[in-house]
C-alpha cells in the first residue's frame, strides 16, 4: 500500500526538508576543460518548488569554496572543501561512454545536522555519498513521509581515482529502510539496481524514463504517466525537477498520478534550458492556478469516495494533462539566450552564463549511465 502524502482533512500549509549537497561539477572533453557549473540535486529541486511557493528547510553542506550564490544557504565546513565531480568525454566517445568521478567530497551530512523539528514530506537527495543510513533513519523519523532519489543510495567511488560506480541497493546499509520510507524515485539506468518488484512491496517506485514519461509503481498498480514534448537542450536536472514536481504536487493534495504529470512538467522544461531552469512567472502562476483547482477538486472528489486510493489515476488525469500543456505554451526562458554548441565551442572555460552560473551541457547529477560494479545484486 502506498504511504498516503496527505490526509482527506482540509489543506494546510506543509513544510519540506531537502537533504543534500550543493557541489562544483567540471566538464572535461578530451583533457580540455569545457565548462564549470554549479552541481548538486538541491539546486534544481529549489528552482521547482521555490517557484511554487513549497515552504522547504535546506540541509546542504559545501566548503569554503565554494562559489555560487543560492537561494538557501548551505552549511559551511571547516574541515573539508566543496565536492568536486569530472565530467570526462571524448570525442570518439558517446555519452554513455563518459567517465565521472568524484575528485573531492565534503563532509557527510549527518543526523546532528538536522533540525531539530518535525516536517510533512523530506527529500533525501545526494549527488555525491554524503546521505548516510543513520542520517536516512534520522529524516524518517522526522518526517511523515520521506523521498528518496535512488542515486543518493547506490553511487560509490573508487578509493583511488574517485570513478563513480552503482551497486544494486540491497548490498548496501539503506536496504533495511526500504519498507520505511514512502516513494523511490530511479532513472530507467538505474531501476535495475533497485529490484522494483521488490521494492513496490513496500514503497511507491516512480521511474523516470526522459521522453517516454514515467512509470508508478505501487503493490498493486502499475501506470504510465504521458510525457510533454520537450526540445532537450541539456539534460542535466531533469530528474531533479521531475522529483520536485512530483513532491510539489502531493505536497498540495494531488493524487499520486497528477503529482508524477507535474514532475513530467517540470522535468520537460528543465531540458530545454542550459543551467539552472528558469520558468517564465506567468506560466508558473498558471501551474499553480491549475494545481490549486485541482487538488480542491481531488479533495471534494476524496471527501466523497474516501475508499478510493490517492494511487489511482483520476477520472479526468487527461484534463489535467491538457491545463498543463496549454500553461507550457507559455513562453518560457529563451533558449537561444543561453544554448551553446559543445563541439564548437572553444576549450576555455569563458562561456555564455545562464541564470548567473556557467554551465555544462551534461554533468554528474542527470540520468545517464552509469557503470555498474562488476558485482551482481
Amino acid at each position: 500500500m502506498v504511504k498516503e502524502a496527505k490526509d482527506s482533512s482540509v489543506p494546510t500549509t506543509h513544510r519540506c526538508l531537502i537533504v543534500g549537497n550543493y557541489c562544483h561539477d567540471v566538464l572535461i572533453k578530451d583533457d580540455v576543460v569545457i565548462a564549470e557549473s554549479l552541481g548538486g540535486a538541491a539546486s534544481f529541486i529549489s528552482a521547482v518548488l521555490d517557484g511554487l511557493s513549497v515552504s522547504s528547510d535546506y540541509i546542504s553542506k559545501v566548503g569554503p569554496d565554494f562559489v555560487y550564490s543560492v537561494n538557501h544557504r548551505p552549511i559551511t565546513s571547516s574541515s573539508s572543501k566543496t565536492t568536486v565531480f569530472h565530467a570526462y568525454f571524448s570525442t570518439a566517445s558517446t555519452r554513455q561512454d563518459r567517465i565521472l568521478k568524484r575528485v573531492t567530497a565534503c563532509d557527510p551530512v549527518t543526523p546532528s545536522d538536522l533540525p531539530n523539528s518535525k516536517f510533512d514530506f523530506g527529500l533525501a537527495v545526494g549527488v555525491g555519498g554524503e546521505i548516510l543510513p543513520e542520517t536516512l533513519e534520522r529524516m524518517i523519523e522526522m518526517c511523515k513521509v520521506v523521498f528518496v532519489d535512488i542515486q543518493a543510495l547506490i553511487r560509490v567511488f573508487d578509493p583511488v581515482d574517485g570513478t563513480v560506480n552503482l551497486v544494486h541497493l540491497n548490498q548496501t546499509g539503506f536496504w533495511p529502510l526500504l519498507n520505511r520510507i514512502g516513494y523511490l524515485k530511479a532513472s530507467a539506468d538505474e531501476a535495475p539496481f533497485v529490484d522494483v518488484e521488490e521494492a513496490r512491496k513496500w514503497c511507491c517506485v516512480v521511474v523516470t524514463k526522459g521522453k517516454d514519461g514515467c512509470t508508478v509503481y505501487s503493490k498493486d498498480e502499475e501506470l504510465s504517466i504521458a510525457p510533454f514534448p520537450a526540445y532537450q537542450v541539456d539534460p542535466t536536472g531533469a530528474g531533479d525537477s521531475f522529483l520536485g514536481g512530483l513532491v510539489a504536487g502531493l505536497v498540495d493534495g494531488l493524487a499520486v498520478p497528477d503529482a508524477a504529470l507535474l514532475g513530467n512538467f517540470f522535468g520537460s522544461l528543465t531540458v530545454g534550458q542550459i543551467g539552472l531552469p528558469k520558468f517564465d512567472s506567468r506560466m508558473v502562476q498558471k501551474v499553480k492556478d491549475e494545481v490549486l483547482k485541482r487538488s480542491l477538486q481531488h479533495f471534494v472528489s476524496h471527501e466523497k469516495h474516501e475508499d478510493e486510493p490517492k494511487r489511482l489515476k483520476p477520472l479526468d488525469h487527461e484534463e489535467f494533462l491538457a491545463a498543463l500543456s496549454a500553461a507550457k505554451v507559455v513562453p518560457a526562458y529563451p533558449i537561444k539566450e543561453c544554448k551553446w554548441d559543445l563541439h564548437s565551442s572553444p576549450g576555455a572555460l569563458e562561456q555564455p552564463a545562464c541564470n548567473g552560473h556557467r554551465r555544462l551541457p551534461l554533468n554528474p547529477v542527470c540520468e545517464e549511465p552509469i557503470k555498474s560494479v562488476d558485482s551482481k545484486p
